[in-house]
């Protein structure tokens, strides 16, 4: 009987380690020390304060916030360098969290770009380029498969055009995306992260707002990448959409939907969508009610998010408090 159920707990505990945690964190401009001129203006040390104490502060801060995730894999936004992910990675390793592997899209010298941690090995990352203009962050598109997974997972990692441009400039990214997708094939298991600098419902929200909507109401995330066809809480036997993807905002209560607050109002620019196979509870899939935005008491000031702090327009100073102007989200994947 004790063997029975010794084996019994070994198998529930072999379950229970079968699960990827996958996160998307953009750590709000982090530079290096090393000035190419292509800095933003607060982060130029001629200019600013931007120093050893000052760039250990925020990798610490960072660092803080990514062992609170503790994820399996963390998609990064707004890092400039490699050497910036080393210094990164460096620091969580002497905080007893280590990631063996990383990547960067180095490929466009933007100032800053999208980069990636993980516990796990890759069979191989690149860039996915977008454009020929600087404007334009490239993505990264990683390719994932381990024992416990029958076929392989690729996570592409995003940063579109800021809202400061109008959606046409994000249509480009999203549509760079799409054809890459349709040449891997939509049966593949694939979850797209990032700051898409897009609310799940972007097309409701910036209809209006003419500096905005210069595309007859048309949406990089919502129309090119089709996320408006499924937008109840995640159940195995929902309904799925050929072509589409499932934005994991609307499997939480919406309330919580959000990992951005401007002006006051709550957004989710942050966002995990999945392809239709992995909601499919037989096979490898998202495991339901595990996505979710870090609402950490220390994340906030007040009403605000806590962000990393620069005092003075004019001659801009850090001051070493703060962490990042996003909310980090993450979900988790069972693995079959």
């Amino acid at each position: 009987m004790k063997k029975i159920l010794a084996m019994a707990l070994l198998s529930v505990s072999l379950m229970a380690e079968a699960q990827l945690k996958v996160a998307s964190y953009n750590v709000d401009n982090l530079f290096d020390l090393n000035e190419k001129g292509s800095e933003y203006k607060e982060y130029r040390s001629s200019k600013s304060n931007w120093n050893k104490r000052n760039y250990k502060a925020k990798l610490k801060h960072i660092s803080k916030v990514i062992k609170l995730i503790d994820a399996d894999i963390i998609a990064l936004e707004e890092v400039e360098s490699l050497q910036a992910l080393k210094d990164l990675r460096l620091t969580l390793k002497q905080n007893s969290l280590y990631y063996k592997y990383f990547a960067i899209a180095s490929k466009k010298d933007t100032t800053v770009k999208v980069a990636l941690l993980s516990k796990i090995p890759y069979i191989y990352a690149k860039s996915l380029r977008i454009g020929s203009s600087p404007r334009y962050r490239d993505i990264l598109e990683v390719k994932f498969q381990t024992k416990q997974m029958k076929k392989p997972l690729y996570l592409f990692i995003n940063h579109w055009k800021a809202k400061s441009g109008p959606e046409s400039q994000r249509i480009v990214s999203a549509r760079a995306l799409r054809k890459r997708i349709e040449q891997l094939g939509y049966d593949k298991d694939i979850v797209l992260v990032g700051d898409f600098n897009s609310d799940y419902e972007e097309y409701k929200k910036f209809k209006r707002v003419r500096r905005l909507n210069d595309t007859g109401g048309k949406t990089g995330i919502n129309h090119i990448l089709k996320t408006t066809y499924q937008t109840k809480p995640f159940s195995c036997s929902m309904q799925k959409v050929k072509k589409s993807f499932y934005n994991l905002w609307y499997d939480v209560k919406p309330k919580e939907r959000f990992s951005y607050i401007f002006r006051g109002k709550k957004e989710a620019l942050d966002n995990i969508l999945v392809s239709q196979s992995l909601l499919d509870c037989k096979k490898t899939h998202y495991k339901k009610g595990s996505m979710h935005s870090y609402k950490a008491n220390f994340l906030f000031h007040g009403k605000r998010i806590n962000r990393w702090q620069i005092r003075g327009k004019r001659n801009p100073k850090h001051t070493a408090k703060g962490y990042s102007d996003h909310l980090p989200v993450s979900a988790e994947f069972i693995l079959k």
